[in-house]
């Protein structure tokens, strides 16, 4: 299985960085990328959106999925 720093947690990584959550739907966990893409959309409208988009570039990055 793949792990941390595994080419698929990149390409994950690089979609979260276009669009918040789209790495975690990409990774099959649908529930935390509609969490990380409402918030980040809600977000950038008082300019803390970055946060968000940040937290999810992260999170799909760092990705480890359970045996």
């Amino acid at each position: 299985m793949a792990g941390q720093g595994s080419g698929g947690n990149v390409l994950a990584a690089l979609c979260s960085f276009f669009i918040p959550g789209l790495g975690q739907l990409l990774q099959g966990r649908l529930g935390i990328a509609i969490v990380q893409f409402v918030l980040a959309a809600i977000l950038w409208f008082i300019l803390l959106g970055w946060i968000i988009h940040l937290w999810s570039i992260l999170d799909a990055a760092r990705y480890k999925p359970s045996a």
